[in-house]
């Protein structure tokens, strides 16, 4: 950045170059104005009037965004009074809405040539021809409009225009902090900020209405200019030197000692944080009179304007790393010694993103339900939000901008919807629909304790998955016939270690404890692609969904592996013990794994063993589908893993957008391998059952169970749903159905849909 300050203030005004006050003298008069009594409009009308005299203008005028698209005119020095909260511009329109459109600033000595000119008579602007307007925002939230102008045809220069978006950033954090926009007298509008609408991704099913609580509070700025520029340099390298520290003791510890990624993004924390030309900058920003924080501020809006919208990933990911250690430098700044503070129960949890372990620290109950700017569908977090039944949303882009703590947020985690703010009737509609849930979920209560048989006599058996141990409770709760999943990651993930061998012998135990007898499914270490290990370092890879994890991972670092199986065995002392592998894609892996395994329990030294040992694998990748038949036979059980086998089996990533919604599990080429895969498993006496997202959606649980499938695991709230759906069903007739369909060349699903319909199947 050029020092705007260098050179004097006022180069297209009648007095002449360098008769005009300086900047930093400017903010002095500016904190003045802000600490005089008086309400926002006379604070505002200030404002212009000592911008004019400090930069020699016959012009200061401000516009404000109202509503969503309108900006007014607010304030001003040397237009028409009369015309203040009357003219009124759209965004886009004119040069004032053509800056305000584009963030960006205009300059140009021939105002009225400027092929986006737009008259406003009633503010008598004729007269000027010298135009120079700078957009007032706040990271990315358009606030309004800053202008001056003067009669002479007088370019403004660079500097000028950097030292006017410099006191722009000042107007905005005052607006920000809500001392400085002022109500039009008698205009008729509501000044409150409109209803927000976000379409985004559900990764959690539900609906919730709460309050808003952020993850990390919107960190205000009291006063922006600073009183003792000395002072503020000796706070900002005390809070820089508390940030370098606090990064040196995370990546100097034990828990980052061989981190893949994590430690990856820290280190690029560190190189910020060491970084002198950042340093000088905002030692540039604070000589300039503002604050520490508003220097850190400057810096990270400058820093957006430039790097914010770019298309280049890896300018998109420096541009994240530095807004996010800048946060990181104003919170220490702001709040050096304030801990994060707890959210009232029924709250709205809104975060850029969130791992397992941010969102365990939330006491269960407090959080109605969660709305992320990022995430992932498959991310460990949404399985943490699953197994708590709370509605999550991801990928809800602007919702960090458009939130505020406190505002009414209504989560629709079945569509993808936010509404922030939402109308009455919105709320409305929403407060009848949580009564309908309520009402659904006391009759699925009702159902709990029957067996669940179809129409034609087909048992089927309803198991749960899990992860954690407060998901237990929901074992009674659900009616589930015990765990058809038990990801044990979730534990390795939630430790800042590795877990050792007593610890997850304990946590194994407990679960055994808590499912009384029912069976438990546990799945080895599944991790890779999306799921990290924060302490154990994960190669780059260019496709990890296809790369090194999950049985691979155990196959490779037996050592690992081996002492997870012994604590598995040791946990089961006295009881039957389930053990299955996953992402198994060949004969070899499996019987490498088994042998693993039977080793272990040869060398197992403890009075009681455990009275059964049950051997399985996860099926989720078409080529296990077709391998010998010695695998089915020496499968005591097989699990299909069909998030995973769909994504692999139609070349489509699940979490892609664009090609997640594009195939289902009625598919007439998915339905021909999930009968393949029952004949098979029925050939060799295997248990088999479906888990994944699509065993807890009623219709397509039916059309699974119209294939052969009997089991299925899904998480606790889905059992219900899917239960009555399969007490209405005749699968005979719902299999004929789906075969006639298929050789008429319709659409499976549609006609599936409508014999539901027909038939008064709740789907």
């Amino acid at each position: 950045m050029s020092d705007p300050f260098a050179s004097g203030w006022g180069t297209g005004n009648k007095s002449g170059p360098g008769a005009a006050a300086s900047p930093k003298l400017l903010l002095r008069r500016l904190r003045q104005a802000l600490a005089a009594p008086g309400d926002g409009q006379q604070r505002l009308d200030q404002i212009v009037t000592l911008i004019a005299q400090s930069m020699a203008a016959e012009v200061c005028s401000v516009y404000l965004i109202r509503g969503q698209d309108t900006l007014q005119l607010s304030a001003t020095e040397g237009l028409r009074r009369e015309a203040v909260h009357e003219a009124r511009l759209k965004i886009g329109e004119g040069l004032v809405g053509v800056i305000a459109r584009d963030g960006r600033a205009i300059i140009t000595a021939k105002a009225r040539e400027h092929p986006e000119f737009r008259y406003l008579p009633e503010t008598g602007e004729e007269q000027y021809s010298s135009f120079l307007g700078v957009p007032i925002q706040k990271l990315g939230r358009m606030l309004g409009v800053l202008v001056v102008q003067n009669e002479h045809p007088t370019s403004y220069t660079e500097e000028e225009s950097e030292a006017l978006a410099l006191v722009a950033m000042v107007i905005a954090e005052m607006a920000e902090a809500g001392t400085l926009i002022p109500r039009a007298p008698n205009d008729g509008e509501e000044d409150a900020r409109e209803p927000i609408h976000i379409q985004a991704q559900g990764a959690a099913d539900g609906v919730a209405i709460g309050p808003a609580h952020l993850h990390e509070p919107k960190l205000l700025l009291p006063n922006p200019i600073a009183e003792d520029p000395v002072h503020e340099r000796v706070r900002l390298r005390e809070a820089l030197g508390r940030l370098r520290t606090d990064i040196d003791t995370m990546l100097d510890g034990n828990d980052m000692a061989d981190t893949g990624e994590h430690r990856e993004v820290l280190e690029t924390y560190r190189l910020f944080a060491n970084d002198r030309g950042w340093v000088r900058k905002l030692e540039e920003f604070i000589v300039s009179g503002l604050t520490a924080e508003a220097a850190v501020d400057a810096a990270r809006t400058e820093a957006r304007l430039k790097l914010g919208t770019a298309n280049d990933p890896y300018l998109r990911q420096r541009f994240d790393d530095m807004d996010d250690i800048a946060q990181r430098l104003m919170r220490r700044l702001i709040l050096p010694d304030g801990d994060r503070a707890m959210p009232t129960d029924g709250a709205i949890l809104i975060a850029r993103a969130l791992g397992p372990g941010e969102l365990m620290d939330y006491p269960r109950g407090t959080l109605a339900g969660i709305v992320l700017e990022d995430g992932a569908i498959g991310s460990h977090a949404a399985i943490v939000a699953r197994a708590m039944e709370i509605p999550l949303i991801v990928q809800a882009k602007g919702i960090l901008r458009a939130g505020e703590a406190g505002d009414e947020v209504i989560v629709n985690g079945d569509q993808g919807h936010v509404h922030v703010r939402p109308r009455e009737d919105v709320v409305t509609a929403y407060e009848e629909k949580l009564s309908l849930r309520m009402q659904e979920k006391a009759s699925f209560a009702a159902l709990r304790d029957l067996p669940c048989r179809t129409l034609d006599g087909h048992e089927i058996k309803l198991y749960m998955n899990g992860g954690l141990a407060a998901d237990l409770p929901s074992l009674n709760e659900s009616g589930a016939e015990g765990v058809g999943l038990l990801r044990t990651e979730l534990h390795f993930m939630l430790n800042k270690a590795m877990p050792t061998r007593d610890e997850q012998a304990n946590f194994y135990s407990h679960i055994l404890d808590k499912a009384d007898g029912r069976p438990v499914n546990f799945r080895t270490l599944d991790i890779g692609s999306d799921k990290v290990l924060p302490y154990m370092k994960q190669p780059r890879e260019s496709n990890p969904a296809l790369g090194w994890r999950a049985i691979r991972v155990g196959l490779d670092r037996p050592v690992v592996l081996r002492m997870q199986l012994q604590a598995m065995l040791r946990a089961a002392s006295g009881r039957p013990l389930r053990v299955m592998f996953p992402m198994v894609a060949a004969l070899a892996e499996f019987e490498k794994a088994r042998g693993m395994l039977l080793e272990e329990v040869e060398r197992l030294d403890m009075d009681v063993p455990p009275t059964e040992l049950k051997i399985g694998a996860m099926l989720e990748t078409p080529s296990l589908a077709f391998a010998q038949k010695r695998f089915f036979d020496l499968a005591d059980f097989i699990s299909i893993g069909g998030n995973d086998l769909m994504q692999f089996f139609f070349a489509a990533d699940r979490t892609n957008e664009r090609t997640a919604g594009r195939y289902g599990v009625t598919h007439p080429a998915f339905l021909s391998l999930i009968r393949m895969i029952v004949e098979r498993c029925t050939e060799s006496d295997t248990e088999l059952s479906f888990c994944g997202e699509a065993a807890g959606r009623p219709l397509d649980a039916l059309a699974l169970a119209a294939m052969g499938v009997r089991a299925f695991s899904m998480r606790p709230a889905s059992i219900g749903p899917v239960k009555r759906a399969l007490l209405a069903t005749d699968l005979a007739a719902f299999r004929s159905v789906a075969e006639e369909a298929e050789l008429a060349r319709m659409r499976v699903r549609d006609a599936l849909i409508e014999h539901c319909h027909e038939n008064m199947i709740p789907i």
